[in-house]
């Protein structure tokens, strides 16, 4: 990782509309396009922070990637080590374990197929077609998380 870790802050309209919009669907148990909200401990203040995310499947096993890069939740996240994810009345507790970024290419190419759309922006022209020398060379930028789930959360 560089020296100043990649972050890309959400604009006043993705924080204010989009994300409320997607939470208010999640939190009445609609996923569009596989969103859940992500509750993960604050690294210092160890309340509860909540953000929408899409969690990846790939090979039976589940991803989270930020697009943004290296935000507030991952920073939460490694040092949690796990969080929830919400969608609806039903919680799931996880552990969380950061993807080395030898391994990411082949994820955030999926991630990208799903969700270009939304994301690509922030992927710097670098798409779900691109070349494998193109998608590690960002993948420092993106941190991704194998979630494993441990059941249902208290």
């Amino acid at each position: 990782m560089s020296e100043r870790p990649h972050v890309r802050k959400p604009g006043r309209f993705t924080n204010q509309v989009l994300n409320r919009a997607v939470a208010f669907l999640v939190r009445r148990g609609i996923g569009p396009w596989g969103a859940r909200v992500l509750a993960v401990r604050g690294r210092t203040s160890g309340a509860w922070r909540t953000t929408p995310v899409n969690v990846l499947t790939v090979g039976g096993r589940q991803y989270l990637v930020s697009p943004r890069g290296h935000v507030q939740w991952t920073r939460n996240m490694r040092v949690a080590g796990g969080g929830r994810l919400l969608l609806g009345r039903k919680a799931d507790a996880f552990t969380a374990e950061e993807v080395p970024d030898g391994e990411k290419p082949e994820l955030l190419r999926a991630y990208l197929k799903r969700w270009k759309w939304e994301v690509g922006a922030f992927f710097d022209g670098v798409g779900p077609d691109s070349p494998e020398d193109e998608l590690r060379r960002v993948a420092p930028n993106h941190p991704v998380f194998r979630v494993t789930v441990t059941g249902p959360a208290a």
